[in-house]
């Protein structure tokens, strides 16, 4: 089996074309006209959007969905045609060889899985006994990072947001990166984007250990904490993960507020929101408004200028502090790094606003870990402190506005857990996390695909919140969320649907009743 990914013309076929990572990879591929197939159990607008660039996609994950690649030479291209008549002759190269062997192994794909995809599915198993070369995402990531002059932006929390930040950086800039992100971001429509430059900016995601297959010319890691105990069983595990890292990047930068990062790592370049913490990138004279941040730069010492941006919460200036130490690493001005910031408007499902209905403020998070849950809560609660009185200047795609006249008068948090190892294993940190909710609403755990110990449910962690705080609610569906929610809120509640599962699929129709003239009659459901 070969283990190099070959970007000649061989096809691809993504097992779960439809995740955040395995379509930003698909995009690329499409983009680059290679002959890009998958599979996917769920149609999205990002199936859709791979579909319109010629990506040919099977509903099911069936063994079936490889009789494609078995057909003769002289069938295949036909038969890739016309499956869905958007897979052009060009896109679909063949082999040229003449032997009947080689022309079969030659059609056979490059099978690309993530960790989700387990040795039973159908897919994977016709294509182990096809003999098709199957590499992790991981390892088609890395392929692609080495062609260019690469930033690898890593970490627990805020890896979306900080390498979409330094990605809308570049751009604004006029470096024209490829861009490989875990969030959807307007400025590129999507998760994706091929550039033109020897620049590519990648999320590299240490959740299942593959961040050591990652080298990179710039690896920027934002912090170190514990969060997926399926895959780590202890701390110790998940730091020498990223010490592998660090050391297969030319230069790390790294946030020294992390005691993991600043011990166990020693960035070239570090950068904190402490002012006294002797960084080479700090911040002094922090003001945290209502609709962003501003704040006074220094570089070693030396201030260098104001950062304005429109995100909220320390976190987040933390993460903007990430994308000025590596502009000014491309040798960018201060000033061309400010401008850029100050106009980044967030990714999607971070603290994204959704909706103001009824008086009520709608944000969906993807916050699923106590660190990421207690710093969203903290960045509301500064909102509610900021609110009164105070009209909005962000932009549409902007995080939450405060709409004139509305002032926020209640937190509240609606929490749907992630694994049942992430929920078992942090039980008594989710149980410490809620402080800044007024109002707490928790559901069931989504599984993410693990299999259920019998040890542990949502209605134990919300018995657990509830030992903490004093206005705990639990409901064990979605449908008993959204009933619940359209009896408890009330104008003036900054309402955030916390959780990296499909919580937010209750969003729009809770938004939908409080639209309503007169909900009094209304009875939303969850569509499937």
């Amino acid at each position: 089996m070969p283990n190099t990914v070959d970007f000649n013309g061989r096809p691809f076929h993504f097992i779960g074309i439809g995740g955040i990572g395995m379509s930003a990879l698909a995009y690329i591929l499409a983009q680059r006209n290679l002959p890009v197939f998958g599979s996917d159990l769920q149609n999205s607008h990002i199936t859709e959007r791979l579909e319109a660039m010629g990506a040919h996609i099977f509903g099911s994950q069936d063994a079936s969905n490889f009789d494609i690649f078995k057909t003769p030479k002289h069938n295949w291209e036909s038969m890739a045609s016309g499956l869905s008549g958007k897979i052009s002759s060009e896109k679909a190269t063949l082999p040229r060889e003449s032997s009947s062997i080689a022309q079969l192994e030659q059609q056979l794909p490059q099978v690309i899985c993530s960790t989700a995809i387990h040795p039973e599915n159908p897919e994977y198993q016709v294509a182990r006994e096809l003999g098709c070369p199957i590499f992790h995402r991981s390892d088609l990531l890395a392929a692609l990072m080495a062609e260019y002059q690469s930033i690898a932006v890593a970490g627990t929390h805020g890896k979306t947001t900080t390498s979409s930040l330094i990605a809308f950086l570049l751009l604004k800039a006029g470096l024209d990166p490829t861009i490989l992100v875990g969030g959807e971001v307007n400025a590129w429509e999507g998760n994706a984007r091929v550039g033109h430059s020897p620049y590519l900016v990648a999320e590299a995601d240490e959740s299942d250990g593959s961040l050591v297959k990652l080298a990179s010319h710039i690896g920027v890691v934002t912090n170190i904490e514990l969060d997926h105990p399926d895959h780590y069983k202890t701390l110790d595990q998940l730091i020498s993960t990223f010490r592998i890292f660090a050391n297969q990047c030319e230069t790390i930068v790294g946030c020294i507020d992390c005691t993991m990062v600043r011990d166990y790592l020693k960035p070239t370049i570090s950068y904190s929101i402490n002012s006294q913490s002797n960084a080479d990138y700090t911040v002094d004279a922090v003001q945290y408004l209502a609709d962003g941040i501003m704040a006074q730069v220094y570089e070693r010492g030396e201030a260098i200028g104001l950062l304005k941006l429109q995100l909220l919460g320390a976190h987040n200036l933390s993460n903007a502090l990430a994308a000025v130490a590596v502009g000014r690493l491309l040798n960018l001005e201060f000033s061309v790094i400010a401008q850029a910031i100050a106009q980044f408007p967030g990714t999607k499902r971070r603290f994204e606003y959704r909706g103001n209905y009824g008086g009520i403020q709608f944000v969906d998070d993807y916050a699923h870990h106590p660190s990421e849950i207690r710093v969203t809560l903290a960045a509301a609660r500064g909102r509610l402190q900021n609110s009164s009185g105070l009209s909005s200047t962000l932009s549409e795609a902007a995080i939450t506005p405060v709409h004139p006249g509305s002032e926020i008068k209640r937190v509240v948090a609606i929490f749907q857990p992630h694994r049942y190892s992430r929920t078992e294993t942090l039980m008594e940190d989710f149980a410490l996390c809620f402080g800044d909710a007024d109002l707490v609403m928790l559901t069931e755990i989504y599984s993410a695909g693990e299999a259920n110990p019998g040890r542990i449910s949502g209605q134990q962690l919300a018995t657990r919140v509830a030992e903490h705080h004093p206005h705990v609610d639990y409901q064990s569906s979605l449908e008993a969320v959204k009933t619940r929610l359209c009896q408890l809120l009330k104008p003036g509640d900054l309402v955030l649907f916390l959780g990296a599962g499909n919580l937010n699929r209750v969003i729009p129709e809770v938004m939908a009743f409080f639209q309503s003239d007169d909900n009094s009659g209304i009875n939303p459901t969850v569509t499937a």
